[in-house]
């Protein structure tokens, strides 16, 4: 598998990248104090399949193995970092932090993009937490270059958020997109010195995704062996979006939905 993208590929994932993009739009708009979950993975089935395309998460089995992912959009509320499930009788209330993870099949090709919505009134903290993660992205995205390593994405993004003493997940990471959900390269969101670098090249195609928390970096699986949790409680702010490489810098694949 290819990590370089021609120019007609990339073409095509702008496409499919508008289309998530619009999607998660109007899923961020929906996700109100008293909205279901089901509601809202039906939205991005509905909107993908207007649109032609279909949802890359639905069926998705990690490595091949374990429970196939039963929605199109992964709901995780507050100590919920990632791949909270989108099931009948759970509904968003008010206060309560949602992060919106949504990945997309277009033509043969994937994009994926997340984002983290404060339903309501919130304290200062965690209105901090999710303005910082989201800022953590843009600074990552600030590394992006032919030339520069992985690693430089890495830093950034760590020297940002380490300061401000959040929790940065070490047991998830970003990667490449596109030919398929998960690709080479990961993408540490912190310092990875055993790990080895990764120059940069144009034409590949990010996922870049800061998962960070208000307490611990370390997580753990809820008991159905999907939905992954902040070891201590603490709230997980999570933000995402899939960039192409290029000699200058970033070509935005998805655009962003809070924008």
């Amino acid at each position: 598998m290819s990590l370089i993208k021609t120019l007609k590929e990339i073409k095509t994932l702008k496409k499919g990248g508008k289309i998530l993009s619009k999607t998660l739009r109007a899923i961020r708009k929906a996700c109100v104090a008293g909205a279901g979950t089901a509601d809202l993975d039906a939205i991005a089935r509905r909107m993908f399949a207007e649109a032609g395309g279909r949802p890359s998460f639905l069926g998705y089995r990690i490595h091949g193995h374990g429970p196939a992912y039963p929605g199109a959009l992964c709901v995780s509320i507050n100590d919920e970092v990632v791949h909270g499930l989108p099931i009948p009788n759970r509904t968003i209330k008010e206060g309560d932090v949602v992060g919106l993870d949504l990945g997309l099949w277009y033509r043969d090709l994937a994009t994926d993009m997340a984002t983290t919505v404060i339903v309501g009134r919130s304290n200062d903290q965690v209105r901090a937490l999710v303005v910082d993660t989201r800022e953590a992205l843009v600074r990552g995205l600030s590394a992006v270059k032919a030339g520069n390593l992985v690693g430089d994405i890495s830093a950034a993004i760590e020297d940002y958020l380490q300061p401000k003493g959040y929790g940065i997940v070490r047991d998830l990471v970003g990667h490449g997109v596109g030919h398929a959900t998960h690709e080479d390269p990961q993408i540490p969101n912190y310092r990875e010195p055993h790990a080895p670098s990764f120059k940069l090249e144009a034409g590949m195609v990010l996922a870049i995704e800061p998962m960070v928390t208000l307490g611990t970096w370390r997580v753990k699986v809820k008991n159905d062996q999907w939905t992954i949790l902040t070891a201590d409680g603490s709230m997980a702010a999570h933000f995402e979006v899939t960039v192409a490489v290029t000699d200058k810098g970033f070509d935005l694949i998805t655009p962003w939905p809070d924008a």
